[in-house]
């Protein structure tokens, strides 16, 4: 079953009485259910806008969503969804510990199990200590661990969460990614957008680039990340290097010593590998990955940047 079913949205915004903005282009996707999915894109193109449209804060101009094949906009829906917004604003002369209990009574969790919960929830986003502090002296990291919690706290089975490592230092990043894999192994969903590509190649099962507001890429991380091995760097003898430095057969090479490290298209590296072997001495054969965020903005790139709107 799917848990986020997006279908050919669109969304224009007008700017200055009459200047059009098309922010998302026919945009459709879907979430499975119990993966975690990363949601990215350069600044303004389109992402916060998808989000809100999927939580009811804004209306799109053309085509629909679903959260497990109920109506996105139907209260009834959004009642299995735990929603942090990318700036989130809160009372602030409440403490975390209260404002998880207004969110816990929202939610008609039972009064005599929402003490233990609240605390839970707490502990589990490394606040415990801080509970019981008016929001107004916590950091901005804490701050965010608070948003991160009031999405816990009546469990929800979908959680989508819009920059949820915004603000926060590594320890903090690292807590979130490891509250995500947690949700991950329950069962739960998790769909959630960020400018750090190092955490969707580490978290999530699937991802969607969003490039000037049409989706760029849509489809698995494992499968992306395969795709980016396109060279191999073979390190030989001096002696052996000169036998495969034909024209064409390798992209460059870099002497060490006594030795060379040849970088290879994949479709040459069966020749170089015999050459190398039948001439000299063979040391090494390793393939040279880019990292998703290198692809990633390749993609961006040669889309023309963003030119949707956020």
């Amino acid at each position: 079953m799917t848990a986020i079913d997006v279908r050919s949205i669109g969304k224009t915004f007008t700017k200055k009485l009459t200047k059009k903005v098309c922010a998302l282009n026919d945009v459709s996707f879907s979430v499975a259910e119990g993966s975690a999915f990363g949601f990215i894109g350069p600044n303004g193109a389109g992402k916060s806008t998808t989000i809100k449209i999927l939580m009811g804060l804004l209306r799109p101009d053309s085509g629909n969503t679903f959260f497990y094949g109920q109506n996105s906009f139907e209260p009834a829906a959004r009642k299995r969804v735990g929603y942090l917004a990318e700036n989130p604003a809160y009372y602030d002369y409440l403490t975390p510990r209260e404002l998880l209990e207004f969110v816990a009574c929202h939610y008609d969790t039972p009064a005599a199990a929402r003490a233990d919960r609240v605390d839970e929830v707490l502990e589990q986003v490394g606040l415990t200590a801080a509970a019981d502090r008016p929001i107004r002296s916590l950091s901005k990291g804490m701050v965010q661990r608070i948003g991160l919690g009031q999405t816990l706290v009546h469990d929800p089975d979908l959680y989508i969460l819009d920059e949820p490592m915004s603000g926060l230092d590594p320890l903090g990043r690292v807590l979130v990614a490891d509250i995500i894999q947690q949700l991950k192994r329950r069962g739960k969903t998790v769909f959630f957008s960020t400018h750090i590509i190092n955490d969707v190649e580490r978290i999530c099962d699937d991802v969607l680039l969003l490039v000037g507001g049409s989706v760029r890429y849509h489809g698995s991380v494992k499968t992306v990340v395969d795709q980016s091995y396109n060279t191999y760097e073979v390190v030989v003898r001096n002696d052996a290097a000169a036998a495969a430095m034909e024209p064409g057969l390798v992209l460059s090479e870099a002497r060490e010593g006594e030795t060379v490290r040849l970088s290879v298209p994949k479709q040459n590296l069966e020749a170089v590998i015999a050459k190398v072997s039948h001439h000299g001495e063979l040391l090494s054969v390793e393939p040279e990955r880019r990292t998703l965020e290198q692809i990633f903005v390749e993609l961006i790139k040669s889309s023309g940047g963003s030119k949707g709107g956020e």
